[in-house]
Order: structure tokens, then C-alpha cells, then sequence
């Protein structure tokens, strides 16, 4: 376990509609308190110390995470990290911790990004896109757009380069592409983070024209990135394509065979898998263990979560079989579920991966071979369904 997100808010100032945490299937959220506890955060700063020292870890991530984690005060915003450096400083002194906060951007202010900036903290956005057309799905419990705070925040953390830590950006197949990643980068962000909506087999994606409409649309922003005269922003999906095919390990639970790292804190003490599993079934990322009773080590014998330990192991048969399983892995391990059947299936999104990853290969192939012409995909067989 290397990643820890601590959940220090239950609720959000947004309401945006496509949100895995309040909009999907899983509404634990309801039952938890509002904010996480002073000693629920120092609670959480001895396990982690102790997962730290048992395991010798060179580093620790947190994620300050909700709801919308900026709705604490900015005095109070840093107290969980420096409860997590303090423990770790007694047990554990060689561990290095990152920390950053993932935000909607609305309620950043200069007061906040200067306690965030002192206690070592870095901030990400979530925005899907730089125009108000790109984020009308996050709005207010009124119904309001959220997009000009958010724009504004964006525009102040951009001022502050050594707290910002990049943006995440919904795939949204009724926007064009080029227009979204042009846009965003408006607000310098040193990353941009492209995800795929939260969807699976019993909850299909948003459709979109063709037979692989999510691809179409990534290549269009990954034909524009990789031709760029200069890079101008880091875009985390197709670097981990990339570094993926050139054998690197994976650095990220979305793609490749590497297993999960990540535990989340909710408010009250529990401990639970990858939020992420949330938009699957009710209770998919509960494990029923809290930091009171359990230790992170026994969150790994979790069944739900050593599933997620087993690399090709756990694949599905025609996963196993297929020359992008190092790359791929299988896909993202929500987007598997199918009710009834578990995740034990192919990516939802398995063409669209196929296709996605072929392009770049030919783009690093050419670019491995002096130039760096336009590629074609090659449309790969039908996915699994």
C-alpha cells in the first residue's frame, strides 16, 4: 500500500451530475459524518506510520479528498498531512510523504493556497474542460454553474506553479476534443489527467458515432499533443501508454498489471477500496474494516482487494490471451463489472483501448525511427460484450 486517501469531507458545494460518489450506485456517502475528526485523521497518521514501518516504504501519497475537501478552513486544511508526518517522523523517518488535495477549484482563494503551500501541498482540479460549454454537467445544488469559480481558482493556482499539481478531465463525447485540450491549456496545468467515464457492462458509457467513439475522440487530442512543436502540458494516459509498451512498470491502477496501492479513509474510520468501485453496486468498495480494529496489511488479505493483487491471474480468459494484456491489463477494474458475472470480464471500454493503444504504438514506433508522421489505427477485432 502506497497511495492513502484520507476523505476529509463527505459532502460537496457541486452537484455534478455524472459524480461516482453521489450519483452512482453506491450512496454510502449519506451515512458518514461530514467532516473527518481531528482523532479520526491522528488515528489514521498511526496506520499509515505503521504500514510504513512494517513495510520499509521509501514513500507515502496522500490525497486530501471528499466531497469537496476545501470546505474545511484553510488553518485546519494541512492537520491531517502533518498528523501523517509527525507519526511517521517516530517510526517511520526514512519515508518521504507527497501530498496533494483534489479539489473542484471553486473554493480556492489565496488564503487556502498559501496554508497549502506551507504545509507542502499540492493542489488538482477537477475541470472538464476550459469553456463553460465543456462543463455544464457540474453545476450547484441549485442547478447553477459551477464553471466561473472554478475558472477563477484555476486561475490563481496557475499564478502558484509549485502547488499545482494538474487537472482531470471527464471524457465528454458531446465536446470536441481539441477544443477541450486547447482550452485547458489556457490554465497551464503541468498534467492533464483524460479519464473515461465511470461506466461498465450493466451501466454502459455514454454512446457515441462509430464503433470505438472514445478512442476517436483520445486520438484526437493525442495526434494534437504528440505533434505539438513543444510539449506544452503532460498528458498522464498516453505517458503511461507509452512508458507501458517500452516495458516500464505502471504507475497507475487504470492500465497494466501492476497491483492496487491504494487504501481510502472515509470520515468516520472505515476503510475502503478505490472510490472508483463505487459506480458498480452498492457497497463494492466497502471492506467492513475500520482504523480502530484492522491494519492496512489486513486490508490487503481483503478478498475484493486481492483480487485486484493478481495481475494477468485475474483476468478474463480472453484478456489473458491478448498481446495487450501488459498494456492494457484488462482496463480499469470498475469499468469489468457486469451484475451477475463480477469483474472477471473484459473492459466496457475494450475496443476503444485496443485502438487507442495500437495508435500509439505506431506513433512511438515511427517517432523510434526518426519522424514522427500521422498514424492510422488499425481497428482490432470486436471487444468482448
Amino acid at each position: 500500500m502506497r497511495q492513502f486517501v484520507l476523505k476529509t469531507r463527505s459532502r460537496c458545494n457541486l452537484a455534478c451530475t455524472y459524480c461516482y460518489v453521489y450519483e452512482m450506485a453506491d450512496q454510502g456517502w449519506r451515512d458518514q459524518p461530514v467532516a473527518m475528526t481531528p482523532a479520526t485523521a491522528a488515528r489514521a497518521a498511526h496506520r499509515i506510520a505503521e504500514h510504513a514501518a512494517a513495510h520499509d516504504l521509501p514513500r507515502v501519497d496522500l490525497v486530501l479528498h471528499g466531497g469537496e475537501p476545501l470546505l474545511t478552513a484553510p488553518a485546519a486544511l494541512a492537520a491531517p498531512v502533518e498528523a501523517v508526518r509527525a507519526a511517521l517522523a517516530a517510526t517511520s523517518p526514512r519515508t518521504r510523504v507527497t501530498a496533494t488535495v483534489q479539489t473542484n477549484g471553486t473554493l480556492i482563494t489565496r488564503g487556502r493556497l498559501t496554508a497549502l503551500a506551507a504545509a507542502g501541498i499540492r493542489v488538482g482540479v477537477s475541470l472538464d474542460g476550459g469553456l463553460p460549454a465543456h462543463n455544464t454537467r457540474r453545476v450547484d445544488h441549485a442547478g447553477h454553474p459551477g464553471f466561473g469559480a472554478a475558472a477563477r481558482g484555476l486561475r490563481l493556482l496557475a499564478r502558484h506553479p509549485d502547488s499545482y499539481a494538474g487537472v482531470l478531465c471527464v471524457v465528454d463525447l458531446d465536446q470536441d476534443p481539441v477544443e477541450t485540450y486547447e482550452s485547458l491549456l489556457a490554465f497551464a496545468p503541468p498534467t492533464i489527467g483524460l479519464l473515461l467515464p465511470l461506466a461498465n457492462w450493466s451501466s454502459p458509457p455514454p454512446p457515441g458515432p462509430g464503433r470505438t467513439p472514445y478512442a476517436d475522440w483520445l486520438l484526437a487530442v493525442f495526434e494534437r499533443w504528440w505533434h505539438d512543436g513543444a510539449r506544452r502540458t503532460r498528458i498522464r494516459l498516453f505517458e503511461e501508454i507509452i512508458a507501458l509498451l517500452l516495458g516500464l512498470p505502471a504507475t497507475t491502477e487504470t492500465l497494466g498489471l501492476a497491483p492496487a496501492a491504494t487504501a481510502v479513509i472515509e470520515t468516520d474510520g472505515s476503510i475502503e477500496q478505490a472510490d472508483s468501485l463505487k459506480s458498480a453496486y452498492e457497497g463494492a468498495a466497502a471492506t467492513g474494516m475500520a482504523l480502530d480494529t484492522h491494519s492496512f496489511d489486513q486490508l490487503l488479505d481483503h478478498p475484493g482487494f486481492a483480487a485486484r493483487q493478481l495481475g494477468r491471474d485475474a483476468l478474463a480468459d480472453g484478456c489473458r490471451a491478448c498481446e495487450l494484456v501488459e498494456v492494457c491489463g484488462g482496463g480499469h477494474y470498475p469499468h469489468r463489472y457486469r451484475a451477475g458475472e463480477g469483474f472477471r470480464r473484459p473492459s466496457v471500454y475494450c475496443a476503444d483501448l485496443q485502438v487507442l493503444i495500437r495508435h500509439i504504438a505506431t506513433a512511438v514506433q515511427h517517432a523510434a525511427a526518426g519522424g514522427r508522421r500521422r498514424t492510422t489505427p488499425a481497428h482490432p477485432p470486436a471487444a468482448a460484450s
